[in-house]
């Protein structure tokens, strides 16, 4: 029915006599507000004024004025009646004024269903055509009782009342009053300072009385509220809210304000209980709000909200956009005070260095973290709203050979807040680790639950692998996001080997020579293990070079840098590197071999632990004081004298973490080389008085393959107090290039070779000097490095061949040479050789006078067999002999003839002979004609043995010799 039409119907109502003007209550007004210019019903330019009956309907109405429902008389009582009020427009007046109506009593018609008015209603017409908004052209209705008064502030400055009843009678009635203020004293509606944020309810789309559009918002900057807030909202609203903030992710609130949408809907003031707040279209039919995760209606909805109370959480978009959508009914109780939201954004938002693939799931890879420019990657938990059964992963994927590393420097569990679905059981929310690119049960790491687990801040999650899968679960989903708040941190560590791990150890390995001949070594190259180890325990890593101990194969390793640290809040010396608490590198034999090791280790098959190296401190130990000591161009080098090396890494686990932990500079750098090997032969020649070295080893011609390059390291130990002579029997190199193939013979702690033989220089090799026994001391063995307390003097005897090495051969000989006894000043000592008639220095060894001046001497087994063992040596340096000293060693030596039974077959001079000398052979050989059985079967044998090893040697002996071979036989 409009409004024409009731005013038709209602005819000359006639109304009661009672004077409205005596009720009116006239306040001081203020300068802003003048009586004049509010036509005040106190306004002294009128004076006092008198209402008329007819002033109780259809009127103008003054501010400040009470108006009630006309009095029920014989003409209008059971006949429909519509009374419209106006409100006195602000002549001249600025925009921001407003008006507050409170409805003091209110019962006109019934609400039937929610949504239908009967037999009576009320509407609020806010604003008119002049106005920037308004709702004339679909006001909506209200109807129902109210028992309290409520209030109604407007958009406008203007306001159109309109009360109909389709049969007036007592049972409809209703009052109210009205007053005007501005913008600034609704502090609800604007909050503090309106003036600095002209635009804190959004901007409003013209033609539109409640759809606003709020850019940039911040905390209190952005005030979303339905109309007419802090009042009663209309009806038959649908008001759209364009939400938008500069960072994700965008936030919705409540604070310390009631949230009232459809909190009441009352037929009559008996059925009229308060509904609770709730969610989801079905519990929500009349007045609602809906809010979506994005800029318009297509975007996901996350919620639809109505009834009365707290609103318990907040509300948080995945972007910088919502927009919420407010509907009330076409009809409605004059109730329900709508609602008013702060918006802002969520603080922690950090973009994940990686790809997004879908809602929320992460591939986090190492290219992604490189190319960022961070060493480390960050996600954080859920903080924005999801629905139920939401999944989120993360995949953080390495490069080859890296393992991943997660830790939480931030982690909290709470109890799920704001549920979309509830849950009552166990793990409505959870987050679980695998040490996998995959979900896979069998490699969980860890899992975290919201109703029993407890966060783990500070630990480091590692991958055994290169990629860590995360997924985060819920069964409830939630409004303003997850329970389990967590703040994550990720990194690559790159876990590549230069050997194969040792499982159960953080860094230990085996380098076998079976995988790969030479390569390079240095610290671990994953830091981690600096930060890994448990409490109280220093970091170990042990590298253990291995190889077969029937291929007679060596390790040499040459370490290249040492860079320790100093600490200078925890200083430590490094005086004695072995007992010392500083960081230190240890290079040890686990299975030492040659005459020390037999004499104080025993022979043994059990390995040398690192606690007994250290307490006999056997081995090389490097620490920070070696940092100049040892550098590219001056390595330090170790040879092993048999198939296995130890080379252990001791960090200080005190300040571990602190100095060496994503320290890019290696704390040590080495290269290894596994050499000599079946065609070497046996490469530690334990101390005798003669030997010989035969290369190649012939036992290994007939299952080996000659390699193209090749090293021997032979070790020749040598017994005090004895001089060596070294000589070749024979030599054939492959070229005469010193690349192809090249001897050199070191002394016992020499760095340069005394002796560098080659196809250049091969005659060097026919006259080699002996080697005395000072020269072979450790006298001149001036290495700081070396720790070894028991240590066994030896010459080193190499042979280098890069061009077809199997093509060279050689022998070399050796004989140990013992002295006659001297006295202090360099004579000979008469007495011990001709007081007992016998001098047999170290049992009996002294038996023949080799020939020349240097008083040599040789035991009787090396006399005739078949070697020259006696050098004939005679020193520029040396005195002629007294006629007492030749006396003296001219009797020894008949002496030891005659008891040898040489002497009987002898006529030359004895002083001349040397060990091979026919006339002494010969004589033997006759005097043991008759033990004829040995030579004979010595023969058969080598008869035998030259016809098994002819095809094996045929590669060799029948080989076309280039012209660049040189060759030495004698």
């Amino acid at each position: 029915m409009t409004t024409s039409t009731s005013l038709r119907a209602s005819g000359s109502v006639t109304m009661g006599g009672d004077q409205l003007g005596a009720a009116i209550h006239c306040p001081v007004l203020t300068t802003a507000m003048p009586c004049s210019t509010l036509h005040h019903p106190c306004s002294t330019s009128q004076g006092p004024r008198l209402y008329s009956k007819r002033d109780h309907c259809n009127k103008t109405v003054e501010i400040y004025e009470d108006v009630s429902s006309p009095p029920v008389t014989p003409e209008n009582f059971g006949r429909p009646l519509t009374c419209t009020y106006r409100f006195r427009a602000f002549r001249g007046s600025p925009k921001d004024w407003i008006l507050r109506i409170r409805f003091k009593k209110f019962k006109v018609g019934t609400l039937i269903n929610g949504t239908t008015c009967h037999k009576g209603y009320m509407q609020i017409v806010d604003g008119n055509a002049k106005t920037d908004v308004s709702n004339r052209k679909e006001p909506g209705l209200f109807c129902g009782e109210i028992e309290q008064p409520q209030t109604f502030i407007s958009e406008t400055n203007f306001v159109k009342i309109v009360f109909h009843a389709d049969n007036f009678t007592d049972q409809t009635y209703f009052s109210f009053d009205s007053r005007a203020e501005q913008q600034f004293e609704v502090y609800l509606r604007y909050g503090q300072h309106p003036e600095l944020y002209p635009n804190r309810r959004g901007e409003v789309v013209a033609g539109s009385y409640c759809e606003r559009v709020f850019r940039d918002c911040r905390l209190q900057t952005c005030y979303v509220q339905s109309a007419a807030y802090p009042g009663v909202y209309p009806r038959n609203l649908h008001c759209r809210y364009h939400l938008n903030t500069r960072l994700p992710y965008i936030k919705l609130y409540i604070e310390n304000e009631e949230f009232n949408i459809d909190g009441q809907r009352c037929e009559n003031i008996m059925t009229c209980p308060m509904r609770p707040i709730t969610s989801g279209s079905e519990n929500c039919p009349y007045d609602y709000i809906r809010i979506y995760d994005g800029k318009d209606e297509s975007a996901s909805v996350i919620g639809t909200f109505c009834g009365m109370g707290k609103f318990p959480y907040s509300i948080i978009g995945t972007s910088q956009d919502l927009f919420v959508e407010f509907v009330s009914s076409p009809a409605g109780p004059l109730l329900n005070t709508g609602f008013h939201f702060n918006v802002g954004n969520w603080p922690g938002h950090v973009e994940a260095p990686g790809s997004k693939i879908g809602n929320c799931d992460w591939l986090l890879t190492a290219e992604s973290l490189k190319r960022s420019g961070d060493t480390e990657g960050i996600f954080l938990s859920v903080a924005h709203w999801y629905p139920p059964h939401t999944s989120c992963t993360y995949l953080m994927q390495g490069f080859p050979g890296q393992v991943v590393r997660l830790y939480f420097p931030s982690f909290r569990i709470n109890r799920i807040e704001s549920p979309i679905v509830p849950w009552t059981g166990d793990c409505g929310e959870s987050l679980t680790l695998y040490d996998a690119a995959r979900p896979d049960d069998a490699k969980i790491i860890k899992t975290f639950c919201d109703t029993f687990s407890r966060p783990m801040e500070k630990h480091d999650f590692v991958s055994t692998g290169n990629a860590m899968f995360v997924r985060f679960e819920s069964k409830t989903g939630s409004y303003s996001g997850s329970s389990l708040y967590y703040w994550a941190h990720y990194d690559f560590f790159n876990n590549t080997r230069f050997g194969e791990p040792v499982s159960g150890t953080a860094c230990d390995e085996v380098i076998a020579s079976w995988k790969q001949r030479a390569g390079r070594l240095r610290s671990p190259l994953n830091t981690l293990v600096y930060k890994q180890a448990p409490p109280g325990e220093d970091v170990h890593c042990l590298y253990r070079f291995v190889t077969d101990k029937r291929i007679y194969a060596r390790v040499i390793v040459t370490i290249l840098s040492v860079n320790f640290k100093e600490h200078p809040y925890t200083p430590v010396s490094c005086q004695n590197c072995y007992e010392d608490r500083a960081d230190k590198l240890i290079i040890w034999e686990p299975f030492p071999t040659g005459r020390a090791a037999n004499l104080s280790l025993g022979m043994t098959t059990t390995p040398l632990p690192l606690h007994l190296a250290v307490q006999r401190s056997i081995g090389s130990c490097l620490c920070a004081k070696h940092a100049n000591t040892v550098t590219r161009s001056r390595p330090y080098r170790v040879v092993s004298s048999g198939e296995s090396l130890n080379l252990q890494l001791i960090v200080d686990n005190a300040h571990a973490a602190a100095s060496y932990f994503k320290n890019p500079s290696p704390l040590f750098e080495a290269r290894y080389e596994f050499v000599h090997g079946p065609l070497c032969g046996p490469a530690v020649l334990a101390a005798a008085s003669d030997g010989e070295i035969v290369y190649p080893h012939l036992e290994a011609l007939g299952y080996t393959e000659p390699p193209k390059r090749i090293q021997c390291i032979w070790d020749l130990e040598i017994e005090e107090k004895r001089d060596i002579w070294l000589h070749f029997d024979s030599i054939k190199f492959a070229s005469r290039h010193c690349d192809d193939g090249n001897i050199q013979i070191y002394l016992p702690g020499r760095v340069e070779p005394y002796l560098s033989v080659c196809g250049e220089n091969v005659s060097l090799a026919r006259e080699l000097p002996i080697l005395s026994a000072g020269e072979l001391g450790f006298e001149s063995l001036d290495d700081p490095l070396v720790m070894e307390k028991e240590k066994t003097r030896s010459i080193r005897i190499v042979f280098i061949g890069s061009a077809s090495p199997a093509r060279a051969a050689f022998k070399i000989a050796w004989t140990g040479l013992y002295h006659l006894p001297k006295n202090s000043d360099g004579t000979l000592m008469t007495s011990r050789l001709t007081d007992s008639g016998s001098y047999a220095p170290d049992g009996h060894n002294c038996d023949f006078i080799c020939p020349g001046e240097e008083a040599l001497c040789i035991p009787a087994r090396l006399i005739c067999n078949g070697v020259v063992n006696c050098p004939n040596v005679t020193s520029g340096e040396r005195r002629y002999w007294t006629a007492e000293e030749k006396r003296a060693r001219e009797a020894y030596s008949e002496d030891s003839l005659r008891r040898l039974g040489y002497l009987d077959a002898l006529t030359g001079e004895l002083g001349k002979l040397h060990d091979e000398a026919p006339e002494l052979c010969t004589g033997a050989h006759m005097a043991g004609s008759g033990d004829w059985m040995a030579p004979v079967l010595g023969a058969a044998l080598a008869i035998a043995i030259s016809v098994c090893a002819l095809g094996a040697a045929w590669r060799l002996c029948c080989r076309k010799r280039s012209p660049d071979e040189e060759s030495l036989d004698y």
